[in-house]
């Protein structure tokens, strides 16, 4: 028995097991995705997804599935599984399973009469190349087992359909071959670790559904092409490696190299483990660059979940070198994209106003991490002088700071901060004018920089800005506080406040330094607690609102409707996390750290070994949204680190 492990009753039925997911990163970028059984349920699995930023700057899925078929005494044991119209699913490979495990890499175990087959599947680290291992455990006589790969070799936004243009050529190499499916694309190369016969018997599959793609409202029906199939023979107590990538591998290597790739992952043996394992996924290394993925499998890169999740995703884990490496790659970007002309831009219409002030907050966990700030201000000082002038100074129609010291943010237009949904046009969630948690990154990102510059002696930088945290924190009080509800507005803007109970206020008191006073802060919370603490994090609004959704579900115009309007987000916990224990201090723990164990459970479900991108507000809080997502990841990491902390404060 192993931490991560579906036995056979579990595997078996569908409801339970096409609901549990697996997601593989690497650091080229790459990631392997699918179901426990290995039964694709979106246009978002295979077995070989890339980016080809040549082709249209997206991840392409090549190598869809790989379906195994066990022959023995002349009768044909199909492993493999495809849904078709309806609940008909052909093969029903999963009637053999036995076993699942995900120690440390994902293991299924295949009972067919006397023969018990081990299929073991790995991502290499850094190229772009999944290996799976085959082990004949048990049988009394050979077998002969024949592979069909199912190829795609599109973005993962589209679909396959066939057609006439497709290359059906393959070359053979040593012990496979190569081929790709239209010119453009990359070769993808298929190969063994020992001799085998390929039989040339290109054709299409037609119609398999992707039954989560139909849940959520898009096109579900796609054909896979089949170039053909290997064929092998094994005997008991015998391996086989199988090689797809899009370079060609060394046949005597691959069993070296699966070993290899094995050895350099973290055991998912312990919770603990398993978020440390999940948090290395997510950084993607290119050259001299280092970037971290939003979530598997269709978010992108964006400086504010960088910024937000990175201090999470490697201080834990020590990893100074990645942080920085991940943090002068994000300012390089923001340095490109903050500035009045790109933030007028309409491709730059979704960037946040919040992702500098973001960055400084990062900067600050890393030298907190440290514990010496000697450096800070030499190595990033005039970066952050750049930031907070260009703030002061206002960009364009889009912010400024006003007499009082906030800053207001004037675009109607543009989703300024994390809750960014646009449906049909509209904003689901406008947010406008003066902010509440822009203005507490506002207020800790200039408590921060004098900190450090007065250590570094810069008495110009200190002279301008001393006056101006008194002139916010005073401001701040004023426009967002109400001694009579106990919290604080979500926005203000021509004197009309938005008194929604939202979790964006958790950061006035999360941040290192604040511009209220703490009995404020603890009445906040207090209603935080209330109406928006869940199990699973921050309800994004109260239930008790009407314009609360609680189930995250339907199309992409309703989910994205929910997604902000009561789901609920386990980063904030992370932030709600920080406010209580600078607020009660040891005798705080306890609660948190049961927070934080809750999410243990959460392994087994949605995505395996990893945290769900958000919840739905109603109970059960059942997972949704991508299957992997850094900044909840990072987030609860970072909460662990705060539990330790206070522990074993005196």
């Amino acid at each position: 028995m192993t931490y991560l492990n579906l036995d056979k009753t579990k595997l078996i039925n569908l409801s339970y097991s096409l609901n549990r997911e697996l997601i593989r990163s690497n650091h080229a970028g790459s990631y392997a995705c699918t179901t426990v059984i290995s039964a694709n349920t979106r246009k978002y699995h295979g077995l070989l997804v890339c980016p080809l930023e040549y082709l249209d700057g997206g991840y392409h899925v090549l190598l869809s599935g790989l379906h195994e078929t066990i022959i023995q005494n002349d009768t044909e044991f199909n492993l493999g599984m495809h849904k078709y119209d309806g609940d008909h699913y052909n093969p029903r490979g999963h009637k053999y399973l036995m076993d699942f495990e995900a120690i440390p890499t994902s293991r299924l175990i295949y009972r067919v009469g006397g023969v018990i087959l081990s299929r073991e599947t790995i991502l290499a680290q850094n190229e772009e190349s999944i290996l799976i291992s085959y082990t004949l455990a048990d049988s009394h006589s050979p077998v002969v087992i024949r592979f069909r790969p199912y190829l795609a070799f599109r973005n993962i936004h589209a679909l396959s359909k066939a057609n006439n243009d497709v290359l059906s050529k393959v070359y053979k190499i040593n012990n496979g071959i190569r081929m790709r499916m239209y010119q453009g694309y990359p070769f993808l190369y298929m190969q063994f670790s020992r001799k085998n016969e390929f039989v040339h018997q290109p054709g299409w599959n037609y119609n398999i559904e992707y039954v989560m793609e139909q849940k959520r409202g898009y096109d579900y029906k796609e054909d896979l092409y089949v170039p053909g199939y290997f064929e092998l023979s094994l005997k008991k107590g015998e391996t086989v490696i199988f090689s797809a990538g899009t370079g060609e591998a060394e046949p005597r290597s691959l069993t070296r190299k699966f070993r290899n790739e094995k050895n350099k992952r973290i055991p998912r043996n312990t919770f603990h483990n398993c978020l440390l394992n999940a948090s290395q996924q997510f950084l993607v290394r290119k050259e001299k660059n280092t970037t971290v993925m939003t979530g598997f499998p269709w978010h992108r890169p964006s400086l504010r979940n960088t910024f937000g999740a990175l201090p999470g995703l490697t201080l834990p884990a020590g990893d100074l070198k990645t942080f920085k490496s991940v943090l002068d790659h994000g300012l390089s970007e923001l340095h490109r994209s903050f500035n009045a002309a790109a933030l007028k831009s309409q491709r730059h219409i979704f960037r946040g106003i919040d992702e500098p002030l973001w960055f400084i907050w990062a900067l600050q966990q890393y030298y907190h991490h440290l514990d010496d700030y000697s450096q800070a201000w030499e190595t990033y000082g005039r970066k952050v002088r750049n930031i907070l002038n260009s703030l002061c100074d206002g960009l364009a129609d889009v912010v400024s700071m006003h007499e009082n010291g906030l800053l207001f943010c004037d675009n109607t237009e543009i989703p300024f901060t994390w809750m960014d949904c646009v449906v049909d046009g509209r904003q689901v969630t406008p947010r406008s004018g003066y902010i509440v948690e822009v203005n507490a990154l506002w207020y800790n990102a200039i408590m921060f920089s004098l900190k450090i510059a007065r250590e570094a002696g810069d008495n110009t930088f200190v002279s301008r800005w001393k006056d101006l945290p008194s002139r916010i924190s005073e401001s701040f009080v004023q426009v967002f506080w109400s001694p009579d509800k106990g919290y604080f507005a979500d926005y203000v803007r021509d004197e009309t406040a938005d008194w929604s109970v939202r979790p964006n206020q958790v950061l006035v008191a999360s941040m290192p330094f604040s511009p209220v006073h703490d009995d404020m802060k603890q009445k906040m919370l207090e209603v935080v607690a209330s109406e928006l603490l869940t199990s699973k994090g921050l309800r994004t609004l109260a239930p008790k609102n009407p314009a609360y959704i609680g189930i995250y579900d339907g199309d992409q115009s309703a989910r994205d409707s929910a997604a902000h309007q009561g789901a609920v987000y386990p980063w904030l916990l992370g932030h709600y996390a920080e406010a209580y224990l600078r607020l009660y201090k040891k005798s705080g723990v306890d609660n948190i750290n049961r927070l934080f164990q809750g999410f243990n459970e959460d392994m087994e479900v949605h995505g395996i070994g990893t945290i769900s991108e958000l919840y739905d507000g109603n109970p059960p809080h059942y997972p949704n949204g991508a299957i992997s997502y850094a900044w909840n990841v990072a987030e609860l990491l970072r909460m662990e680190q705060l539990i330790l902390y206070y522990q074993n404060i005196q």
